[in-house]
């Protein structure tokens, strides 16, 4: 409802801000144009606009032209009626719905699970393991090292450095640098800056502004707000609730217990036959001849797995729902429209333009020109040259010489000899045997097992109630209050006594005045 309200109000706000722009565009004359408290302008005479209130050139009705007293500098002070619109706030009372949320207490029922636990006997099997220890003999053959100590004579040479003193002559030449000091001229030139003073006269052009008065008529538009009463319709949804009822299904179930039968694994291992004894009439013992390897398949034995499977089963059950179902209220509000109407109105406006009238002007100018002059002379440099005199010399240098000797030597190196011997030894390996024995076992698994439980429970339902409350606004009405305001009339003394006739030798004759 407030915003109903207030978008009429905010139009005609924004419609009375323009117009009173555009009055004030427009030098005020649109604030008193229409005015119904005192006659306007004279429209016959020439009218100065002055500080946003028109005066007539010849007299003005309403006013106190006639007790106007002209002050040195030719101006008339006079009071000139205007209207102003003022927009004074009213309270008004206006009625809005409110919709409030209502929560009412509903009873229905519901089901809860509650965890029960439950034991149940469960008979399993072990296979245990029985290890049984065994003997058994084997005979094998040792070969046992022998060693043997020998002698060996070993002829061998060895070198023998023997070195010799000697000298050798050699001659070389050496360069030895020489120093000569020597003199060279060089002529250059240099560029002297010499100045020299010159005039130059230069011809420019300067706009003068000249100023000229004119005066045009204008037409302008002044939008006038006018207000319409109208009515629209509102339409508002109220939930209602709406109990049903509907089956669900539920799922629950039971636990059973499956046993499954995983069968053994199956491998193969291999295992040597036994082997046999001979007599070797070569070394005069007996050897043993081992047997060959064969391959056997084994399984291992079968075993039972117990595991729970959960069984689901399905129930049908009928519960209590609510639905919300919207309704609707359509209703009547009335609403106040402002409109803005265009009202066509005229002033004369007084402008001066400014022409620019070019002026030729003359000026000379000072200036300096810079020329160079060349100058020629001569610079002496010393330097130095250095020459390179070969010298002769001679140095004595002593120096090795190596020379190997050889020499013949003897030695006994003892070196032994290893000899493998057989030998039969004999052992007892004990070794172990596993077998599997079976035992029957019993324990108690505890399980848990959700029971339904039916129980009521309150809840809160809501619900939209609508109720209509009274409030009161604030809102703007347009009122127009007159008063006048002093305006000052520029009136000069005119150059011929307006008592003495037409006939009066004045150059601007009788009709020359303020507007001239």
């Amino acid at each position: 409802m407030s915003t109903r309200f207030g978008v009429p109000i905010l139009a005609v706000i924004l419609t009375v801000g323009t117009a009173k722009f555009a009055g004030a565009a427009y030098f005020g004359a649109a604030n008193y144009g229409n005015c119904g408290c005192g006659a306007g302008v004279s429209s016959g005479a020439a009218a100065t606009v002055v500080d946003g209130a028109v005066a007539d050139s010849g007299a003005v009705a309403g006013g106190a032209a006639g007790d106007a007293s002209a002050s040195s500098d030719g101006t008339y002070t006079i009071l000139v009626n205007r209207a102003r619109v003022v927009y004074v706030p009213e309270q008004y009372t206006a009625t809005r719905n409110v919709y409030e949320t209502v929560y009412e207490d509903r009873t229905i029922n519901t089901v809860n699970y509650v965890q029960e636990q439950r034991t149940r006997t469960v008979n399993y099997t072990v296979r245990r393991p029985v290890w049984e220890t065994r003997e058994k003999t084997i005979n094998y053959t040792v070969m046992r090292p022998v060693w043997e100590d020998r002698q060996r004579t070993i002829n061998y040479t060895v070198n023998r450095t023997v070195w010799e003193d000697r000298q050798k002559t050699i001659n070389y030449t050496v360069m030895r640098p020489v120093w000569e000091t020597r003199t060279k001229e060089i002529p250059y030139t240099v560029r002297r800056p010499v100045w020299e003073t010159r005039e130059k006269t230069i011809n420019y052009t300067v706009m003068r502004p000249v100023w000229e008065e004119r005066s045009r008529t204008i037409n302008y538009t002044v939008m006038v707000p006018v207000t319409e009463q109208r009515t629209r319709t509102v339409t508002t949804y109220v939930r209602k609730a709406v109990p049903y009822t509907r089956e669900i299904t539920v799922q629950s179930g039971h636990w059973e217990t499956q046993q499954t039968v995983i069968p053994g694994r199956s491998y193969t291992r291999t295992v040597q036959m036994p082997g046999s004894w001979s007599y070797d009439a070569s070394t005069c013992r007996c050897v043993y001849c081992p047997g060959g390897c064969c391959t056997i398949t084994c399984q291992t034995p079968d075993k039972v797995c117990c595991k729970k499977v959960w069984v689901p089963t399905c129930c049908t059950k009928t519960i209590n729902c609510v639905k919300y179902v919207c309704e609707p209220n359509t209703q009547c509000v009335p609403y106040t429209v402002c409109k803005l109407v265009p009202e066509c109105r005229t002033k004369v406006c007084n402008y001066k333009v400014c022409k620019m009238v070019p002026e030729c002007h003359t000026k000379v100018c000072t200036y300096k020109v810079c020329n160079f002059v060349c100058e020629q002379h001569v610079k002496v440099c010393h330097y130095k040259v250095c020459k390179l005199v070969p010298e002769c010399h001679t140095k004595v240098c002593n120096y090795k010489v190596c020379k190997v000797v050889p020499e013949c030597h003897t030695k006994v190196c003892n070196y032994k000899v290893c000899k493998m011997v057989p030998e039969c030894r004999t052992k007892v390996c004990t070794y172990k045997v596993c077998n599997i024995v079976c035992e029957q076992h019993t324990k108690e698994c505890p399980y848990t097992v959700c029971v339904p439980v039916c129980s009521t429970k309150t809840i809160k339902v809501p619900k939209c109630v609508c109720r209509t409350e009274c409030y009161t606004a604030t809102r703007c009405v347009r009122k127009v209050i007159c008063e006048q305001v002093p305006v000052k009339v520029c009136c000069p003394t005119p150059c011929c006594d307006p008592c003495a006739g037409c006939d009066s030798p004045c150059d601007a004759g009788c009709d020359s005045g303020c507007g001239a």
